[in-house]
């Protein structure tokens, strides 16, 4: 049974748009809880509306059950991607569909109790699998809201059982040089990676994600398994995840590792701290020519702001 709690940006159903005009609800294809078939994910071309009725593999979490605005169309946010792997620009979405998905291990390592390699499929049978409508702020100033399928990370956090040592969770995105022409790029620090601390990863927010729109992941938007932190800037939402650590050395990002004064370790969304090269007090709608006033923690302080307390000396660092 879930709480249903009503965060401050939650708006009451006769004021959010209703769900039958900004989506279809979608069948999470094969089971959400134990997909094999995520090797078929289609591309940008063929991510269509389906007309096939909502099925209970995913149900819906009521304390997410909207994000204060419509969700972005699938069609528009699956030809729209950022994945250095497949390429610089954001039309990836072809090229994506050269990923390996099926079958896909995830190592769990570092520093807790139950080490293992396990099966994608295996991991998620594991899970309270259920659906979540996020907020999604990219560092460039567009913005998206996407209903994910996934896992609390913190249900994932507590299947390792971190020691106490573990004072940092650390993710790595696969690095298949046959498959991702990105990888050819030799100035990128790769594989792609990523942290946040134990304490943001126990946080309730943070989502394992393997499907959106009601159907297992696309590739382009990181199959099999992705991470979502609706709080931080898109960056920090690393996809195709195949390695996750506990560590108690705080991990150093691949944006932070070229270039620390733009993108670092921390990333949360605050309108008042610009990037260096461009504002952040206002972001682009994706689909739409809307640009809005940003929201401090991306509209999600209630949630996580006690997350920062005492950390005040780290000043602009918090955002960057």
């Amino acid at each position: 049974m879930h709480y249903i709690r009503r965060p401050s940006w939650h708006l009451s159903e006769s004021a959010a748009t209703p769900e039958s005009v900004f989506m279809n609800r979608r069948a999470f294809l094969a089971g959400a809880v134990g997909a094999a078939a995520l090797a078929a994910a289609p591309g940008a071309a063929e991510a269509r509306p389906a007309e096939i009725p909502w099925t209970p593999e995913a149900p819906r979490n009521p304390a997410y059950a909207d994000a204060g605005r419509p969700v972005t169309r699938e069609r528009v946010n699956a030809a729209y991607n950022n994945f250095y792997e497949f390429g610089s620009h954001k039309k990836i979405a072809s090229a994506a569909q050269a990923l390996k998905s099926d079958p896909w291990t995830v190592e769990i390592d570092g520093l807790c109790a139950h080490p293992q390699r396990i099966g994608f499929e295996d991991l998620v049978k594991k899970m309270p699998v259920e659906e979540r409508v996020y907020r999604h702020r990219c560092v460039e100033a567009w913005s998206m809201v996407v209903p994910w399928i996934g896992f609390p990370l913190a249900e994932l956090v507590k299947l390792a059982e971190p020691t106490s040592d573990a004072k940092f969770v650390r993710f790595e995105t696969a690095a298949d040089r046959d498959a991702m022409p990105g990888l050819r790029q030799r100035w990128y620090p790769w594989p792609y990676t990523e942290g946040v601390t134990i304490e943001e990863a126990m946080n309730p927010l943070p989502f394992m994600v393997t499907g959106a729109y009601g159907k297992t992941l696309h590739k382009q938007f990181g199959a099999p398994m992705r991470l979502h932190l609706p709080w931080k800037f898109g960056f920090k939402s690393l996809k195709s995840i195949t390695r996750i650590s506990f560590t108690a050395d705080r991990p150093v990002g691949f944006w932070e590792e070229l270039q620390a004064s733009e993108y670092g370790f921390w990333a949360n969304v605050n309108p008042e701290v610009p990037h260096p090269r461009w504002s952040q007090a206002r972001e682009r709608v994706l689909g739409t020519d809307e640009k809005i006033p940003t929201q401090l923690f991306n509209g999600y302080g209630e949630e996580v702001a006690h997350l920062y307390k005492g950390k005040e000396d780290l000043g602009r660092a918090l955002w960057m």
